[in-house]
């Protein structure tokens, strides 16, 4: 019995699929940068039967468009199945692979995914990890993309280590744009026109000249102007209230020295402690 050639062409164009996926298995994740593995193949061939149907060299229009809907729905029809199923979704997708250990290559792995260590080198470079030791984990991801977990003792010391609090960041508030005030956003960090003149007066910028002028979660103005030759001074009124904290430490040190009274000694002395500890809770956000 002959088949209709369109129904021919939705048959090929299946075999091809399944065809041209178990293929890039084969080949491994070398094969693909952030797309899935099915993905990757769908891409290809999509782009390339849509140039064939556009030339028309070897196929009609309806046949192409035929090719095109099977690559389409199936993929879709994929796609939404392995949304809840993980076994489907790992051998489609495939699953992440461990490539080092505490510190140690696992050499059977790379092998089956068909990495060499130079390979491995260089994904690690980009994540700035030099020395193999220092990698307490280091996973492949379906992607193609390495995922690395130093070391405690090679990862950069946070805020968290040291115990020290500090604000949440905030997206910083884009007020000014091409000589314009925006007052929407400037309305959001709580500040108005005449804080932004005066701020502007303070650096000796005229409004006209500001390219662009954005607010930080700390409420500092920040501009750049169209003038580049022109250098912006840099704001020293933070730096003058930490000298002024300081000194008041200073002072307290100086006056439980000076008295003769316990009592007195032990005020002053309390007070001198407590602004040290403000000085560093507060020092990264006045030093500029």
């Amino acid at each position: 019995m002959n088949l209709p050639e369109w129904l021919n062409i939705v048959i090929r164009s299946f075999s091809l699929l399944i065809v041209l996926f178990l293929l890039t298995k084969i080949l491994g994740k070398k094969q693909i940068s952030q797309l899935s593995l099915f993905e990757y193949v769908v891409g290809i061939t999509i782009g390339n039967i849509a140039a064939q149907t556009s030339t028309g060299v070897k196929d009609n229009f309806f046949h192409g468009i035929c090719s095109l809907l099977v690559w389409t729905i199936i993929p879709l029809a994929i796609s939404m199945s392995t949304l809840k199923n993980k076994k489907m979704r790992e051998m489609l997708e495939g699953k992440a692979t461990v490539v080092i250990k505490d510190g140690k290559i696992q050499e059977d792995n790379l092998n089956k995914e068909k990495y060499s260590v130079d390979n491995l080198m260089e994904l690690l470079r980009k994540k700035n990890a030099f020395n193999i030791a220092d990698v307490e984990f280091a996973v492949l991801e379906p992607s193609g993309d390495l995922s690395v977990l130093l070391k405690k003792e090679s990862q950069p010391i946070t805020p968290k280590d040291i115990r020290l609090v500090v604000p949440s960041e905030k997206v910083p508030q884009t007020v000014i744009m091409e000589g314009k005030i925006l007052d929407e956003p400037l309305g959001l960090t709580g500040y108005n026109r005449a804080w932004i003149e005066t701020e502007l007066q303070k650096l000796n910028v005229a409004l006209d000249n500001v390219v662009i002028g954005q607010i930080d979660s700390y409420g500092k103005l920040t501009v750049d102007i169209y003038d580049d030759k022109i250098q912006i001074p840099n704001s020293q009124e933070r730096a003058l209230l930490l000298a002024t904290i300081k000194k008041c430490q200073a002072d307290l040190e100086l006056f439980t020295l000076a008295t003769d009274s316990n009592e007195a000694k032990q005020m002053y002395r309390k007070n001198a402690e407590k602004l040290s500890n403000m000085v560093e809770r507060v020092k990264h956000l006045l030093n500029e």
